[in-house]
């Protein structure tokens, strides 16, 4: 090891390079590789050693101070507790609630705020913010425009009354339980409306469970409405706007296709950095070519395999050696050597690059080398978006054969192999359907939770029956109308109201009122869920959801068959599914063509 000038540069070209830039970015690699398997091996010693055994499970490390708050409100599925910068490894129950307190309050604050953003959009305050100053309501931007609009008195009006609410309204815990006030459910003892709150302890930590949840996303969502709006200028702003991105600089690049346009959610190309960038482009490339390779060999050996032998002094035949992740234990360990120094020869010593094109090594179309380059720019792009799209599908792909794979214990083995599945709990529930059968791509059913199983299945069939009358909603507008008005204080008729998205801001601030109140009453008095009843199942009701009510008095028509019932369950499950995914359509194709009439059904009309 002679030491060459460079700090663990030692001359060996099989590492470095004769180039300075290679050389510099080939150290920079291995340092970074270097720093992340220090890390990686302290966290291997560190689960060793608290768990037991190389690999543990962390269930096993007992003396662990956090367990104090394994069950504690807010620990929920999918990363349980998690508190990445050990705030809670005192064990400290104090510091925890009040941790847990702040928490609420920030979310509280932020779901108010997100909305806040939401509703000027659509409706604001009649008359004067400040009379005296000659400013309305209508003349405060919406976001953070507003923060120059705001006279001084004005704020000076929102700090007072948030420190009046934080000391002396919201100043005493009740049980000592962070975040609770005595407000009631919704907190709506504020505002003088008197309940008991919610006495179910079940039924109270699932909707705290919910608050902080929702409180949480709140928390994301307003730091990205922040930042949309201070970087394009506007609430809802154009990212177009954002002229100042660094981002623009690989917007032309291959690789930006529609429909998400350049697309870099860690922002790896934050930088600016175009070396980097085609770096990166290179690495994908040949990622995807040899996913393409390794999708058609999954493939291929189902229908055909070599003749002859693998290996003839170990007597091991191409007809043996089986398909997938089983051959990787069959193949002898001088076929992977083989293997290795075949794609290594080809990496360090062929592939060569040919101008500053990432992925260009001079073998012209297909890489076959004799059929020649493309030479027609706009084929040659077309091609070369072709190839990144066929290789990240490809991918993709490769990551779920093998998954399929390890879990049925053979390449296109059956699903049904996989019997340690949790989701088996769930394969003969209403809504598995043919032709995708149980259909959960997020996991969200892997925990085997019955109760959670059930409650959002119950809130499927809800969104599903609404978005069926919405539909229906979006399309008998265009042929009937109710007569006489819709409020007749304000003098607007039935028929005067748009159709379609454009009638949001036209229904009346009461009429909204009366919407809410009407769909509160029933989701709170009348399709209440019993545990004992099928979801979506509400004692009184059957048939078309003909039951009675406070508007309707009919006797429930049921169905005894059974087999008849689960019928016309699965079909409401399946229709409902269809009604959310067109009414998103409509919605979507309504708002890109601003209008309901023939040129929302026929663009061309």
């Amino acid at each position: 090891y002679k030491f060459n000038g460079t700090p663990g540069d030692y001359g060996w070209k099989a590492i470095s390079s004769p180039d300075a830039e290679v050389r510099k970015r080939k150290l920079n690699a291995e340092l970074a590789n270097g720093r992340l398997a220090m890390m990686a091996i302290i966290g291997m010693f560190f689960q060793d050693g608290l768990t037991g055994s190389a690999w543990g499970d962390w269930s096993l490390y007992t003396d662990s101070p956090l367990r104090a708050f394994e069950n504690e409100t807010g620990v929920q599925p999918p990363v349980g507790f998690w508190d990445p910068l050990g705030l809670s490894a005192s064990g400290n129950t104090s510091d925890f609630k009040r941790r847990r307190e702040v928490e609420l309050k920030h979310g509280r604050v932020c779901m108010f705020a997100t909305i806040g953003y939401i509703l000027p959009e659509y409706w604001r305050f009649p008359g004067y913010l400040s009379k005296f100053l000659d400013v309305k309501f209508s003349d405060v931007p919406n976001g953070l425009g507003a923060f120059s609009k705001v006279p001084a008195l004005g704020w000076l009006q929102i700090v007072g009354f948030a420190g009046l609410i934080e000391i002396n309204v919201y100043n005493e815990q009740v049980n000592d339980e962070p975040g609770n006030y005595g407000a009631g459910f919704l907190g709506l003892r504020s505002v003088g409306i008197m309940n008991t709150g919610i006495t179910d302890p079940e039924l109270r930590k699932k909707k705290l469970n919910a608050e902080l949840a929702n409180g949480r996303l709140a928390m994301m969502a307003i730091i990205g409405m922040f930042f949309q709006d201070g970087l394009t200028g506007s609430a809802w702003g154009d990212w177009a706007n954002y002229t100042a991105s660094p981002l623009r600089a690989f917007e032309g690049e291959l690789g930006v296709q529609a429909p998400v346009g350049f697309w870099d959610p860690l922002g790896l190309s934050a930088d600016g950095d175009v070396a980097t960038f085609k770096r990166r482009r290179e690495v994908e490339l040949k990622h995807g070519r040899i996913s393409m390779y390794a999708c058609i060999g999954y493939i291929v050996p189902e229908y055909f395999k070599w003749p002859g032998d693998l290996s003839p002094k170990l007597g091991i035949s191409f007809e043996s050696v089986p398909n997938g992740l089983a051959a990787l234990t069959k193949v002898p360990g001088q076929g992977w050597a083989q293997i290795v120094a075949f794609l290594g020869t080809y990496e360090l010593f062929i592939n060569k690059p040919v101008g500053d094109e990432p992925g260009n090594f001079g073998k012209g179309n297909l890489g076959l080398g004799f059929l020649g380059p493309v030479t027609n720019p706009e084929a040659r792009k077309k091609k070369l978006s072709a190839e990144l799209a066929n290789g990240r599908l490809a991918m993709m792909a490769i990551m779920g054969m093998l998954f399929q794979d390890g879990l049925t214990g053979s390449a296109w083995g059956d699903w049904a192999n996989y019997t340690d599945s949790p989701l088996r709990a769930f394969e003969t529930e209403l809504g598995v359907q043919a032709p995708v059968g149980f259909w959960d791509p997020l996991g969200l059913a892997a925990d085997g939770d019955t109760d959670t199983f059930k409650r959002r299945r119950a809130a499927e069939l809800k969104h599903g029956r609404i978005c069926m009358l919405a539909c229906v909603g979006y399309i008998v507008p265009e042929y009937f109308r109710w007569p006489g008005y819709l409020s007749p204080e304000k003098g607007i008729k039935f028929a005067d109201m748009p159709h379609g998205i454009a009638a949001i801001s036209k229904v009346p601030l009461e009429g909204w009122v009366q919407i809410v109140l009407f769909l509160g009453h029933y989701e709170g008095f009348f399709w209440r869920q019993d545990a004992k009843r099928a979801p979506g199942d509400y004692e009184g009701y059957g048939f078309l959801g003909v039951g009675k009510n406070f508007i309707f008095n009919f006797e429930p028509i049921l169905f005894k068959d059974e087999t008849v019932r689960k019928a016309k369950l699965s079909a409401e499950i399946a229709n409902g599914r269809l009604a959310m995914v067109a009414l998103m359509a409509m919605l979507f194709q309504n708002g890109t063509v601003g209008t309901t009439g023939p040129a929302m059904w026929l663009p061309g009309a």
